[in-house]
């Protein structure tokens, strides 16, 4: 998997703000209640059955919060847990542990939501040499997480922002005057900014698929398409790029659009609208 995006710096720069945002100038309700030099320890409760996603990066935000926390790990980032399952336990200073809890736990529960439905996703077209690929449709500031979880859950991971590949839909080839000019346009702009970005164009139908191909671009994007319309498109397309399946597809349709033969199927449901798994952090008297 290429996790190029999910970098040390990005990491940190990620639980910096969100500790920020969390704890502001002070835990109070820890800072009152809890003794200082109390260590103690707890333990991560699965509540839900799936696939568990968030293990390395909860050791990441002990970590930065306080060095003194460790962890004793269970079950690794993207093994299967079951309701009772206990993932790892946290030792260390008593505040600090209550402290990164919710932080903890909410970046968590939500990487395993994404993580079991994705490997969910991924079973259901086992076998045809489709790849189920995430989407832009992501929670602001939480991108990196998602597209983390996504690619522990067993699925591909599509641009991670506007910046890393180029991908003309609709508006732009209204905006630009279709397809092909769109296209040279780009190619242009990325000759004089030096930049090498794949290109990868939206096409509504058979003609746009057929202008596509003359254009020579990376992928095409088959949107909204009828399964046979898609079977023609990879049919016509050969082999000459990759193809992706996107717009409206669901559990009940996703294999038979994966035996049309393309080579993505995006799934915007993937990131925004799935149901986080239930965990819990105890601790252990």
């Amino acid at each position: 998997m290429n996790l190029s995006f999910l970098t040390d710096e990005a990491i940190h720069q990620f639980i910096e703000q969100a500790l920020r945002e969390d704890i502001g100038e002070g835990d109070h309700s820890t800072l009152g209640a809890v003794p200082k030099d109390l260590i103690s320890q707890a333990r991560l409760l699965v509540k839900d059955d799936g696939v568990l996603a968030g293990v390395a990066l909860a050791g990441k935000i002990f970590q930065q919060f306080d060095p003194r926390l460790t962890l004793d790990i269970f079950f690794q980032d993207g093994q299967p847990v079951k309701k009772g399952d206990v993932a790892f336990v946290v030792s260390g200073p008593a505040r600090s542990i209550l402290s990164t809890e919710r932080l903890v736990l909410n970046c968590m529960q939500r990487m395993s939501g994404i993580a079991t439905y994705t490997q969910r996703l991924t079973r259901l077209i086992e076998g045809t040499g489709a790849q189920v690929m995430d989407t832009r449709k992501t929670t602001p500031n939480f991108r990196l997480l998602e597209k983390w979880a996504v690619a522990i859950g067993g699925g591909r991971n599509h641009r991670f922002a506007l910046y890393d590949m180029v991908m003309l839909k609709d508006n732009h080839h209204d905006l630009a005057g279709g397809i092909s000019k769109a296209v040279a346009s780009v190619k242009s702009y990325l000759t004089k900014t030096g930049k090498t970005l794949k290109i990868e164009v939206e096409a509504r139908n058979l003609a746009e698929v057929e202008e596509a191909l003359k254009s020579n671009v990376d992928v095409i994007m088959l949107d909204n398409m009828s399964v046979e319309e898609m079977k023609a498109a990879v049919q016509k397309i050969n082999s000459r790029c990759k193809t992706e399946a996107s717009g409206g597809i669901t559990e009940s349709t996703l294999r038979a659009v994966a035996q049309c033969g393309v080579d993505y199927i995006s799934v915007g449901a993937l990131t925004h609208s799935v149901k986080s798994l239930d965990l819990s952090l105890k601790v252990l008297r």
